[in-house]
């Protein structure tokens, strides 16, 4: 019985962790093109992963939104 409880415990856990990802994402602000160019860096696509990247400057390495 003890199993069981700590087993669904756990799932429960599991799921309120699953559920705090995406909005934990959502509050932090991104970077999008006119702050990576004001910043100093430049809108590049990276087909290797396909997302655009801003390039230099401020947030150099970071996923444009």
């Amino acid at each position: 019985m003890r199993a069981r409880l700590l087993g669904f415990i756990a799932a429960v856990m599991v799921a309120g962790l699953g559920t705090m990802g995406p909005v934990a994402q959502a509050a932090v602000p991104g970077v999008d093109a006119q702050k990576c160019v004001s910043a100093g860096g430049s809108v590049e696509y990276d087909s290797g992963t396909g997302l655009w990247t801003c390039i230099g400057g401020e947030y150099n390495g970071e996923a444009i939104d």
